[in-house]
This record gives C-alpha cells, structure tokens and sequence, in this order.
C-alpha cells in the first residue's frame, strides 16, 4: 500500500498530461471544425467507446469515496499511534501528554492536506474528462443521457451524503449535470413527468417529489429534504446555465448561436413569478405537514434560495 502511495503523485501528473493532449488536439479540431478526427473522440465517444466512458466514471467515483485510492484517514491512524509518545500514567494505563497531542495535531494536517488536495485534483480531472466525452460526438443531449444513466446508478450506491454531493457539486458539465439531477427527481416522483427538461418540469418536480430513493447512510427525515432541496436548487442553477450557454447544441452550433447572439430558448413561457412563488408557498407548506413547525433553518434557507433562482429563471 505504501508502494502505491509513492507512486499515486506520479500517476497524477501522466494523468494530467493524458487530459492537456485531449484537450489541445480537441481545441484544435474545434477550431477547423474537424472534431470527428480528435483524438478526444476517439478515446471518449459515447458512440464509439462507451466502455472507456463508464470506467472514467468508475475511477471518478472511486476517487470521491476514496476506494482504491490512498485515503486521509489511513495516515491519521497512523499519527496517533507513534510509539515514540507514549507514557504511563500513575494507574499503569497509556496517555499522551498535552505537547505530544499539539505535534500529533501538526503532523496529522501535514500528513491529510496533500493528499486531500491530489484526491481532489483527480476529481476535478475525470470530471473534465467526462465534460469532453459529452461534446467529443455530434449531440451533447445523446452522450450526456448516456453518461448520466451510469452515474446516476453510481450515485445510488454511495452511502454518504458529502460524498454524492461531492459528485454533483465536481460536475464541469451543467448539461451533464441537469441530466443526473433529473434522472435522481424522476425516480423521486410516484408519478413522473413525461416532459423534457424545462422550468416548468422543474416546477413539477418540487410539487411531486418525495423521498423514495433510498440511500445507506439513514439520515434522519428533515436531513433528506434538505438533500433533495440542496439537489432542486443546483438543478435549477445548472438548467438555467445549459439554456443561456446554449449547451444543449453541438460545439459548431454553438458557436454559430453565440456569434448570432441568438436568444436562449426556455421552453416555458407561460411561467410567471407569481406562478413559482404559489408553487414554492405549496411546497412549503407541505414540508410543514410532514415535519412539522417551525421548519430547520437549512431547510429555510434552500426555500429562500429557491425562490430567487427561479423569479432569476422567468427573466431569461
């Protein structure tokens, strides 16, 4: 395991370097509208390679719940136990003195903060390799379905909160990330929508959803709203990008859209602020319902945010 240890900062920068030639020759392919040719394609088409796609999505989520990968936790055990700083005490049992805890402390966050941050460079890392394996065919929308159904399997299986927020909130691709969020609310509603993704689809999610998705980590009932609601909130962050950003076009036509300074499409013109703040007032109220009064300030909190990013969404 040490071995391995040794050798992960060095697995990190070939790593890095295998994701600058992807993305230089991509860039440069984009430029001649030549993108069919990229080595990116090649290597990441969901078309063509799905298999390399899904076991990016392998690595990425083994990275996020540290299996397989070096963990910060292993070297803390391994700072509080130094031998070298243990005593007696008058009844014969085992202390440490107050100096000895301070150093253990130190060495602890010596030990933990590199590790960290290279755990989180290989996320930020496989995220953007899955934001090109989106864009490397010719639909965004096909590859980003594709992709989201695996990592919404994966998903499933995390049993710690931090962990599949860590996930979502890594996401270079908001177009990705709209399809991952939808898929968690459609399977969160007893009766799901058949509409694409839109504000008004959203709107139909918050007044539908529930708590069936069932994860390991037995969170108490208030805990799992505030995820669904942290999860709403970043959906509709996320939709709102992938509308003006014009994402769910292929690159060349995108650019083409920009050029023309073409005005986004939102696919629901018939909302209006009164109608998102009667169904927010709906949806806190049944919160109220089931978890009685007064509502945790978290909870509170993602409601006020909600409110904002959707009076934000009618205006686009």
């Amino acid at each position: 395991m040490e071995e391995q240890e040794k050798k992960f900062p060095g697995r990190i920068l070939f790593l890095e370097y295998v994701i600058q030639t992807l993305e230089d020759d991509f860039q440069l392919k984009l430029q001649t509208r030549f993108l069919h040719r990229s080595i990116a394609r090649m290597m990441l088409s969901c078309d063509k390679c799905f298999s390399n796609v899904k076991e990016v999505i392998r690595w990425l989520v083994a990275a996020v719940t540290g299996v397989g990968f070096p963990h910060p936790r292993q070297h803390l055990q391994k700072a509080k136990h130094p031998t070298s700083e243990i005593s007696r005490d008058e009844n014969s049992t085992f202390s440490l003195g107050l100096d000895a805890d301070q150093r253990i402390n130190e060495a602890e966050q010596e030990e933990t903060t590199p590790l960290v941050f290279l755990l989180q460079k290989v996320v930020v890392l496989l995220q953007r390799m899955l934001s090109i394996a989106v864009e490397v065919d010719r639909s965004p929308i096909c590859n980003s379905n594709k992709i989201a159904d695996v990592m919404f399997s994966s998903i499933l299986n995390i049993s710690k909160r931090c962990q599949r927020e860590a996930i979502l909130h890594s996401m270079e691709c908001q177009l990705l990330r709209c399809k991952v969020l939808e898929l968690i609310f459609h399977h969160s509603c007893e009766v799901p929508s058949s509409l694409p993704l839109s504000l008004t689809k959203i709107l139909y999610f918050l007044n539908h959803f529930s708590l069936q998705l069932k994860y390991q980590d037995n969170e108490v009932t208030w805990q799992r709203w505030d995820e669904m609601l942290y999860n709403l909130n970043l959906l509709l962050l996320s939709y709102h990008n992938v509308v003006v950003g014009h994402l769910r076009n292929s690159l060349s036509d995108r650019m083409d859209l920009i050029i023309d300074n073409a005005k986004p499409k939102l696919q629901s013109y018939d909302i209006t602020p009164l109608n998102t703040e009667l169904k927010v007032e709906d949806f806190s109220s049944r919160l109220l319902q089931i978890l009685g009064e007064p509502l945790p300030p978290p909870i509170e909190e993602k409601i006020d945010l909600l409110k904002m990013l959707l009076v934000t969404a009618t205006d686009i």
